[in-house]
């Protein structure tokens, strides 16, 4: 059986913590930052689990994580 490659990507993503959980950052914290408030901020810089409808994809894309 040939190794599988990972997609880079998606590996620059998405995190895997110890429980196996699947990390990701939040969207809306580019640019445009000066009308939102501090707290929206950050709340937006914290990072998010991946739903479970879309966690199967990602574990495709990252075989040996």
């Amino acid at each position: 059986m040939p190794k599988l490659k990972t997609r880079k990507a998606a590996a620059k993503r998405f995190r895997v913590t110890a429980t196996g959980k699947i990390m990701r950052r939040k969207a809306f914290k580019n640019h445009l930052l000066q009308h939102k408030t501090a707290s929206k901020k950050q709340k937006l810089s914290k990072m998010a689990v991946v739903k479970e409808c879309d966690a199967e994809n990602v574990r495709l894309m990252l075989p040996y994580l």
